[in-house]
């Protein structure tokens, strides 16, 4: 009877198996919950909408309030009904946008023999005339441009036996010696590329319906000498006057290149963006290296000191004499995702993570008002206006911790918010800082699209040269030049330079300098 009591199980061995049981429960169903909020965001993102903006109406809601606010007031009815067209012309809108391109004037006139009025025979005169613009496009074409100078020498001497002296009439300098390269096909082969996302293959296959037959592989070669060659200088002191700032911007995003050594075609290398802020002039610089280690930000910022405006990314800590800014828009969009993850039957209006969202939507709507305020007035009213918010948020996050799940998507949001809590706040200290670093996501963005078309680099030799011509286009842009005019008045003017290396040069050439002629302009009306 003893052993058979003894093999049977007691209850203290029950209570231990369900309880055991319920923790297996719980963590399961924990990672299905995880596992519904990924496949529910994936959804979104891939059939969604992709904005992160939300509703006008749901910007200053009160989230205490949300039925009034919400209620759609009945509207109320006219007394009297009225109906009435009216119809402003906007005169000269259109014409205005046309005053900077070339007029080709065609003019219609009758014969001489025609005119003649038909009613009594008497001669016509010319009365009013009737005007239609059309906006006509010259297609791209191809012509050689053959240099010829002439090399003169003395008659005189030639007769009398002295030595007879050479002049030869002078010649500017080829972009390229011994290539059939010229400034205006090298502007327009990387303007393809790095403005318009067109493969070196594409515009293979447009130069072939052209006539002319130019391997990729020498579009390749050309654009590499101008990137090697010229732009490099310009792009070093880009680079110099870029660490006189105090405020900057950086980001990073990946790229694959195939023939890396000591690393494997599918391995992911990275391009790194530099620039500056609101303040001072517009530098887009973009660093190709190999990993996304912290030292590539620290070596290629040495010397600078200031503020640096960065995302969550640990690596910029390297960075030494800075102060990090950190950015309120990933800190919103960790919550919009957590929105987004919720099941479509779930009342969105009173969850957890609308209300972090709108936390970051009131400091974003008190950011948008102050875009035209100075810097001082812009400090001011953070002070009164968005540090109370902030200081409302914290105890908010560090009430939500303790209650959410640390996995879950909504305990993420949380969780990247008080480990940053020292970056984000930053703002408040300066008010020429931003809220966000969305400028250097703006500005990282056409490589992003570019790389869809291109895909990969193929050397490490080939990637430099694309974030050297990407630094200079992008740059170019952000002071207002048309990419192609200003790169063809580089390849044009580089070469004649005395001594290429020389600072007061190459500064009256860069994106903002005064002394760029006026057709490398973008006019917008």
């Amino acid at each position: 009877m003893e052993n058979r009591a003894e093999s049977c199980p007691t209850t203290e061995l029950y209570e231990a198996t369900i309880a055991k049981q319920d923790a297996q429960i719980a963590e399961l169903t924990a990672k299905l919950n995880w596992y519904q909020e990924q496949f529910r965001l994936a959804q979104q993102k891939r059939f969604g909408a992709s904005s992160e903006k939300t509703h006008p109406d749901q910007v200053e809601m009160d989230l205490f309030n949300e039925a009034e606010v919400l209620a759609t007031p009945a509207s109320q009815e006219p007394d009297v009904e009225t109906v009435t067209y009216n119809r402003k012309k906007t005169g000269g809108s259109r014409e205005a946008k046309l005053d900077q391109f070339p007029v080709e004037t065609v003019v219609y006139t009758l014969p001489e023999s025609e005119q003649i009025c038909y009613c009594c025979g008497g001669t016509l005169h010319e009365m009013s005339t009737e005007t239609r613009n059309e906006i006509a496009i010259v297609p791209a074409e191809v012509k050689v441009v053959r240099h010829v100078r002439q090399v003169y020498a003395c008659r005189h001497c030639e007769r009398e036996e002295i030595r007879t002296p050479i002049v030869t009439a002078p010649m500017p300098k080829p972009v390229q010696p011994g290539s059939l390269a010229s400034p205006s096909i090298l502007a327009h082969v990387m303007s393809q590329k790095y403005v318009d996302s067109q493969p070196l293959y594409r515009q293979e296959q447009q130069f072939a319906r052209l006539g002319l037959t130019l391997s990729r592989q020498t579009l390749a070669n050309w654009m590499m000498y101008g990137a090697n060659q010229w732009l490099s200088l310009l792009v070093d002191r880009m680079h110099e006057h870029l660490l006189k700032q105090d405020i900057l911007h950086a980001d990073e995003t990946t790229l694959q290149v195939l023939r890396e050594p000591g690393k494997s075609a599918e391995t992911q290398s990275y391009l790194w963006l530099y620039r500056t802020g609101r303040m001072g002039p517009p530098i887009v610089l973009y660093d190709y290296r190999p990993t996304r280690g912290g030292e590539h930000p620290r070596n290629f910022l040495a010397g600078f000191s200031g503020y640096l405006h960065v995302d969550g990314y640990a690596g910029y800590h390297k960075v030494t004499g800075v102060i990090l800014v950190g950015c309120w828009a990933h800190a919103r969009r960790k919550f919009d995702e957590a929105l987004k993850s919720l099941p479509v039957s779930q009342d969105k209006t009173k969850t957890t993570a609308q209300e972090g969202l709108e936390f970051c939507n009131r400091l974003f709507t008190i950011e948008r008002d102050l875009k035209e305020s100075s810097p001082e007035e812009r400090y001011a009213i953070r002070q009164e206006r968005s540090r109370p918010i902030t200081d409302a948020y914290l105890a908010w996050l560090r009430q939500q911790r303790s209650r959410t799940l640390p996995k879950s998507l909504l305990g993420q949001a949380i969780t990247y918010s008080l480990n940053q809590w020292d970056k984000l706040t930053a703002f408040l200290s300066d008010g020429r800082l931003e809220i966000d670093n969305n400028r250097s996501e703006r500005a990282i963005k056409p490589f992003v699209i570019g790389r869809k078309n291109w895909l990969f680099a193929n050397t490490p030799r080939g990637a430099k040269a694309s974030s050297t011509i990407y630094s200079v286009i992008e740059t170019a842009k952000e002071n207002g030049l048309n990419p192609f005019k200003y790169l063809n008045h580089l390849f044009e003017q580089m070469p004649q330079l005395i001594d290429p290396k020389d600072p007061e040069a190459l500064d009256r050439l860069l994106p903002w300098s005064s002394s760029l002629p006026l057709a490398c302009r973008v006019f917008k009306s």
